[in-house]
């Protein structure tokens, strides 16, 4: 009789899940559907003709150069390669490259590996910093840590990217002054990159600056929120009773406020996720490093419609599901979200 009564209430929760995550799932679409829309005609505006930009170098008659137009599908009109595109990316196509006259889908899945790895890494290590760092402040603001931590943060957030990646990549690989170069400039290898684990502290050693930059920029974001929700918990009744009952301060923070503070930060690790992707575009070509961000810089060079719009829709189109999910986690984790 108990198990029945339980299944009955949790019978309205989950219908609430469901239409919490249907409503989403379609705001996402709606999202993706308008991305699909601006990703066209965005990359229509920039400047520079594709055929030209590839003829560079070889004496071409304008007779070949309509050629080759009407073999890229250039020559047909606006609307007509609108649907065409619209048609592909429906069916998971995304068309050949310009450049490299191979399926788009085909080099974005030999790069996103690295785009991957270098992001991966990067997220771990700014959301590690930045809750050790944000629970510690929060626990006791106003003190040193908390100043000299919080001032620290918010320096490297306002810093842009490409500024900071320029500054690394001059002081630390190229050298300066008495600072000589410690890392490699280019590359997430060496020209003769050696095998096994020395392989990968080859490609470890390349990732380094490339990292550092990404988690300067994206680890005071954690911290900020961390550190307000840590505040928020402090002032709480059960922290005041633990208190009282003679526990450790340590043992307060680390056992009660700071579970409890994870929450908003579980929801922002997923919403970054999208952007961490999209802003290694900066920092892949700065430190030229071989992912998705290099080519969708190479694409632009040219420009390479058909690989601008599928690095571009992979991109945003992971933003917008991360967000997505971010949302229904939340929904989930915080019966407060359920119940409003």
């Amino acid at each position: 009789m108990t198990s029945a009564v339980e299944e009955l209430e949790q019978t309205p929760v989950r219908h609430g899940l469901l239409r919490y995550a249907a409503t989403k799932a379609g705001g996402a679409l709606l999202s993706i559907a308008m991305v699909i829309v601006a990703t066209f005609f965005l990359f229509r505006m920039l400047p520079g003709d594709p055929v030209r930009a590839l003829a560079q170098g070889r004496n071409m008659t304008p007779e070949q150069l309509d050629l080759e137009r009407a073999r890229l599908g250039l020559d047909k009109s606006i609307p007509e390669q609108f649907l065409h595109f619209v048609g592909q990316t429906l069916r998971f196509d995304l068309g050949v490259s310009y450049e490299y006259k191979r399926p788009v889908l085909d080099l974005i899945g030999e790069r996103i590996g690295s785009t991957l790895l270098l992001t991966g890494t990067a997220l771990v290590l700014a959301v590690s910093l930045g809750l050790w760092q944000g629970a510690r402040a929060g626990w006791k603001p106003g003190s040193k840590f908390d100043k000299v931590s919080t001032a620290i943060s918010l320096v490297l957030w306002s810093v842009p990217t490409f500024w900071l990646g320029l500054l690394l990549l001059m002081v630390f690989a190229a050298g300066i002054g008495p600072i000589p170069g410690m890392f490699p400039t280019r590359g997430s290898s060496s020209v003769d990159k050696p095998d096994g684990f020395a392989g990968v502290l080859d490609v470890g050693q390349h990732m380094v600056l490339p990292c550092l930059t990404l988690v300067a920029v994206v680890y005071a974001q954690y911290l900020l929120v961390m550190r307000s929700s840590v505040i928020d918990e402090v002032g709480q009744d059960y922290i005041t009773t633990a208190r009282a009952k003679g526990l450790r301060d340590d043992d307060i923070r680390r056992k009660h406020a700071v579970p409890n503070a994870l929450l908003p930060t579980v929801t922002l690790v997923f919403m970054r996720i999208g952007f961490v992707v999209g802003g290694a575009v900066t920092v892949e070509a700065i430190f030229s490093w071989p992912g998705l961000g290099q080519l969708f810089y190479e694409a632009i060079r040219v420009p390479d419609f058909t690989l601008m719009q599928g690095t571009f829709l992979l991109i945003t189109v992971s933003v917008i599901l991360m967000n997505t999910l971010a949302d229904v986690v939340y929904h989930v984790l915080d019966p407060r979200v359920r119940s409003a």
